[in-house]
């Protein structure tokens, strides 16, 4: 009986303390334990939860200035209805629980301790969690309702780290000011000021400041990380301020930390003295033997990437290029995901092989790059514009390869032949070998070491970019079949299942013609690849007149966008030696002309000489004997006749356009003006004779001037906006329409009849105050023009303005018109498909 009645008063007791509307020590008591250890407890390691799993996904990038927080911040500001993290969400659902249901909120007095950190909870929560503006509001509840709570100078700095993620640094630091001023700050919560507080000069390029303020900081922290971080960043400002000795400083309080902070601060303080270090003045066998202990260390293995690359750097900066290269490519296959490493050895390995006159290695080493950086990036762009003008010479340079190989079998008398192709072939079946291994191995769960084996096969494979060692290439290849099968390179391929395209082998070349499957029999059959070796004297010719085109283009670019005057003189003498068509042979002399004088070299003068003797009536011997007056004389420089004719081009004068562009094309041949007029010459025939003629013209550019700039812009006509015309070549309906033109139908050569209708049509506008109106003369073909008034609403509009011109007694306009859809007079005008339109229009209206 006695038990009983002990349980009951426990269960009413208990029961009455449950009350948060009663001030009482049992109630106080029992919520406040509840809060604390039960609803706080779990949030609180929410939070802990969720801030390990932002650490674990963030990615430092050393190669930049670190924030001071440890915090990848978004730029967008992020809405409550967005994914949030799970950890956050529960962190703030638990607080939020602590608030309703423990909050004693009695005659205006908390009696629950516990609230304020609940409300810290629910802004910290939401902070980590980027909704910066409700976690404000957090932080602000407590400064209001608080303020002697402990933590109120905790919530004062936690507010002015949210108004800086919010963009209000000025505001974040002025107030920052005030609570240092206030004083009774633990050594913690000071820390955290000063660190928020650089943190917005950092952002407002304060950076002095931003010195000062972390310095501070890194001094009270109790945190060893934070006190690393801090002196790194120090050391970082300090760099960027140009003060390398005091930067140096800093980064050796972050060594002197040694194992009580993590690792990557540690190295990469290491890395950041050893690029400060002025190697004018150092000692070269000391610093390379402390980079060498960084290298073999054990511990170090997992920066191995970062190592690399300064050792890399210094050899560079102490001219061993080979050993450079080396350590670049080191650093190359021990990066995993730090992208702006790969991209800084990539364009270190272009700029070497660039600087090598290696262009088409140095092209292939920025396409690396490319694909390691940002596209919205200054250096993006920078890189895409290096790579840009290698294109032209990757192209040519690739054709003169591929040709001189072709040749260089040709000429080879049938047993060099034989047993040049068979030691082909036995490379191939080497490779074969080697892959299979390689695919055992891969079976097995041993790719990496498949792939491991083979980079280091053959001669100074370790220093091979990728697709420059054949056997890890088709190791490469095969497993890109295997997953995605045979694909054509082109847009969309990962939708398209096409043949695959053949790939530069000098033997392939011959081999494999366009959509030409090898069967493996052929692929070790001597006698396929004999067959293909080309004997058709026209085939030989087409062959070496392509390897000159492309030498010639060489000399150019090499001249124009490089410089490299000894190279252009080289590829351009390449021509005149392998007999090249006639079309080349002066323009290649007068392009030697100028880069031997450029070199300084007799060599200049003997070619004038050869000009003015063997192509005297030629315009390159015209402005060797007098080239100012060719330079400026009023109408004759190649730029004041491209201005001329364009100006006839705009007044319609197609024909005179078509027949002077002819004549300038054969005059200025081998010019970089040639292309300009072969495009005006296009358009101009096309205003003349439609559709097809344009896409003939169109064509012809596109095929023969890839590489220009007029070039690339038939291409892309050809590919855009003829599809559409050739589509839209049937007339629409004009039942509805809302823009039409009244057509006058002339005949070209017949000026007295249309011009005074023009005059007429004017007259008759200005009269009547018809200002919405325009009028034109349109060449249609050869042999028709239109006078064309435009901007009627409505056909009846249009046809009774024809009905005012017929009936006017001072203007009258008796002649053949129509009234034509605005639409449909721009299909007429393309396909110049006139009698059809009127054809139909007789037809529907009989």
């Amino acid at each position: 009986m006695s038990t009983y009645c002990l349980l009951t008063i426990v269960f009413v007791l208990g029961l009455n303390s449950c009350s948060t509307k009663k001030d009482k020590f049992l109630n106080r008591s029992f919520h406040s334990v509840n809060t604390k250890y039960n609803v706080l407890f779990n949030g609180t390691n929410a939070l802990t939860e969720g801030r390990a799993t932002l650490a674990a996904q963030y990615q430092e990038n050393f190669w930049d200035l670190l924030p001071v927080e440890r915090m990848e911040v978004k730029d967008e500001v992020k809405l409550e209805s967005e994914d949030n993290n799970p950890n956050f969400v529960r962190a703030e659902e638990k607080a939020v629980k602590a608030i309703q249901k423990h909050n004693m909120n009695i005659n205006g007095r908390q009696r629950n301790k516990q609230i304020d950190d609940a409300y810290m909870l629910l802004g910290k929560a939401r902070y980590f969690d980027q909704r910066f503006v409700p976690a404000l509001e957090a932080f602000n509840y407590i400064l209001y309702k608080y303020p002697e709570s402990d933590n109120f100078p905790i919530a004062r700095v936690w507010r002015e780290k949210t108004n800086m993620r919010l963009g209000y640094h000025e505001l974040a630091i002025e107030n920052l000011k005030l609570l240092f001023k206030s004083g009774n700050l633990s050594n913690q919560v000071y820390a955290n000021g000063k660190a928020a507080q650089a943190e917005a000069y950092v952002n407002l390029q304060y950076k002095d400041s931003a010195v000062q303020a972390l310095k501070l900081a890194a001094n009270l922290t109790e945190i060893n990380e934070e006190k690393g971080r801090y002196n790194f960043i120090v050391g970082q400002l300090y760099n960027e301020l140009g003060h390398k000795d005091t930067a140096n400083m800093a980064f050796g309080r972050v060594i002197d930390l040694n194992r009580k902070i993590p690792r990557n601060y540690l190295i990469n303080a290491y890395l950041q003295k050893v690029r400060n270090v002025d190697l004018k003045e150092a000692d070269l066998v000391e610093l390379r033997e402390f980079l060498t202990r960084m290298e073999e260390s054990r511990e170090n293995r997992p920066y191995l990437d970062k190592i690399y690359r300064q050792i890399a750097e210094f050899y560079l900066k102490t001219d061993s290029i080979e050993g450079g290269v080396d350590y670049l490519n080191k650093s190359i296959r021990k990066t995993n995901n730090d992208k702006i490493l790969l991209a800084m050895n990539y364009e270190d390995l272009g700029t070497i092989n660039f600087d090598d006159r290696a262009y088409i290695d140095a092209g292939a080493y920025y396409d690396s790059t490319l694909l390691n950086l940002v596209e919205s990036t200054k250096k993006f762009r920078t890189i895409k514009r290096k790579r840009d003008n290698l294109q032209d010479v990757i192209k040519y340079e690739t054709i003169v390869k591929e040709s001189d190989s072709i040749l260089t079998l040709v000429n080879m008398t049938e047993q060099e032949q034989e047993a040049y192709v068979n030691k082909y072939i036995e490379g191939l079946k080497a490779d074969a070998e080697a892959l299979k291994q390689a695919e055992e191995r891969a079976a097995r769960g041993e790719a990496g070491a498949a792939l491991s084996n083979l980079t280091g096969s053959g001669q100074n494979a370790s220093t091979q970019f990728y697709f420059y060692n054949t056997t890890i290439t088709a190791y490469g290849k095969n497993e890109f079949r295997r997953i995605w099968g045979d694909r054509k390179l082109e847009d969309n391929w990962r939708l398209s299942s096409k043949a695959s395209v053949g790939s530069n082998n000098d033997i392939e070349n011959l081999a494999v013609a366009e959509e030409e499957v090898i069967t493996d029999q052929e692929k070790y059959d001597p006698k396929f690849y004999l067959a293909k070796i080309p004997v058709d004297p026209k085939a030989i010719d087409s062959i070496f007149n392509g390897s000159n085109f492309a030498n010639y283009q060489l000399g150019l670019i090499y001249k124009e966008k490089f410089r490299e005057y000894e190279l252009s003189a080289e590829k351009l003498e390449k021509v005149l030696a392998n007999k090249p068509e006639d079309k080349l042979i002066i323009p290649t002399k007068y392009y030697l002309i100028k880069v031997y004088e450029l070199l300084n070299s007799p060599l200049a003068e003997q070619y004038k000489n050869d000009i003015l003797s063997n192509h005297p009536n030629s315009r390159y011997a015209a402005i060797i004997r007098n080239p100012q007056q060719m330079v400026s004389s009023d109408g004759n420089s190649p730029e004041q006749l491209y201005s001329q004719l364009y100006r006839n081009y705009e007044a319609q004068n197609y024909e005179e356009v078509i027949l002077k562009s002819k004549k300038y094309i054969d005059l200025f041949n081998g010019d970089e003006i040639v292309p300009k007029f072969e495009m005006l010459k296009a358009t101009a025939d096309g205003k003349l004779n439609g559709f097809e003629t344009y896409k003939k013209g169109l064509n012809f550019v596109a095929l023969n001037y890839p590489n220009k700039s007029e070039g690339k812009e038939a291409q892309n006509i050809i590919d855009n906006t003829l599809p559409r015309f050739e589509k839209n070549k049937n007339f629409k309906s004009e039942e509805g329409g809302r823009s039409f033109k009244l057509v006058y139908n002339y005949q070209k050569l017949d000026t007295a009849a249309f011009n005074p209708a023009v005059d007429s049509i004017k007259a008759v506008m200005k009269r009547k105050d018809l200002r919405f109106l325009k009028v034109s003369k349109d060449v249609y073909d050869p042999t028709k023009l239109f006078v064309v008034v435009h901007g009627f609403s409505t056909a009846n509009a249009a046809k009774g303005f024809a009905d005012i011109m017929l009936k006017n007694k001072n203007y009258k306009i008796d002649h053949e018109n129509f009234v034509i859809l605005t639409e449909n007079y721009e299909i007429l005008q393309i396909h110049k498909n006139l009698e059809t339109y009127l054809r139909n229009q007789k037809t529907d209206n009989p």
